[in-house]
């Protein structure tokens, strides 16, 4: 039986070279150990090492390796005195194989099941540095707040988290905001008037003693379809680009999104 760093090494050396053989992996893990004799396991014993080794040493090394390493003179670290995150999710191909589909059911249609299983994937990273603070997956059938807000134990009073209009739902701002981030939050026009007049300014639904949240459209004054929720700030939007012939929609949904990051925070 390897050694379990051994098989640890092995499986992230797996994620490095994801379309090789599990032989090839193991001659590219072992190529840089001239003068020592190594045993060739067999492909069916690195199989076995990997069940034997299960999740828990991967996720324990995840949990103490993930988090922020960005310096304040790198660009896009800091906003002011607050570290930009950001989190979004993707779907990722799984093997079409029974003993992965239990888990990670195809997309089912009317009359035929439809592409390979999907696997969902959320992240927080780290702006500027693209380092990973923390990650949440599974089925595809769960949707993306139910893994972020899983999340958001890794945010902290420091940090500014930016995110698309998929994560302005009530509970996932309230979970951020209970930890103290400062949050900046594109929203669509499917949640109507996000705020209410509170003391503090316009509070987001269920926010309470927290971080007042303010909504904002792109000209800074009261939403009205398109808008962006803002935590603990006052915004100011730079003037809107000038259009040129031929962008049409590709130019609205561009300067959507650039219009929220470029808000201006004063907290």
């Amino acid at each position: 039986m390897l050694p379990a760093r051994v098989v640890v090494y092995f499986v992230l050396a797996l994620a490095l070279f994801e379309h090789c053989s599990y032989r090839v992996v193991w001659e590219k893990l072992t190529a840089r150990l001239p003068g020592t004799v190594l045993a060739r396991p067999a492909v069916s014993s690195l199989a076995r090492a990997r069940r034997w080794l299960g999740a828990r040493p991967l996720r324990a090394l995840f949990e103490a390796v993930a988090g922020p390493v960005g310096e304040r003179h790198r660009p896009g670290v800091y906003y002011r005195d607050l570290r930009t995150v950001a989190v979004d999710g993707t779907c990722l191909h799984v093997p079409e194989d029974e003993q992965v589909t239990w888990r990670y059911p195809k997309r089912a249609g009317e009359h035929r099941a439809a592409c390979y299983p999907l696997l969902r994937l959320l992240v927080i990273v780290e702006c500027g540095t693209r380092t990973l603070l923390a990650a949440a997956f599974g089925p595809e059938s769960d949707g993306e707040i139910r893994y972020a807000t899983r999340l958001t134990g890794a945010l902290d009073a420091s940090m500014l988290l930016l995110a698309d209009a998929a994560f302005d739902a009530r509970d996932m701002l309230e979970k951020v905001s209970a930890t103290g981030a400062h949050f900046l939050v594109r929203s669509g026009a499917r949640r109507g008037a996000l705020a209410d007049e509170t003391p503090g300014g316009r509070g987001c639904p269920g926010v309470r003693d927290g971080p007042t949240a303010r909504s904002i459209d792109k000209n800074g004054r009261r939403p009205g379809t398109a808008h962006a929720a803002v935590s603990n700030t006052e915004a100011r939007v730079w003037p809107r680009p000038r259009r040129s012939r031929g962008s049409g929609r590709a130019l609205n949904r561009t300067w959507r999104v650039t219009l929220i990051i470029r808000a201006s925070l004063r907290t």
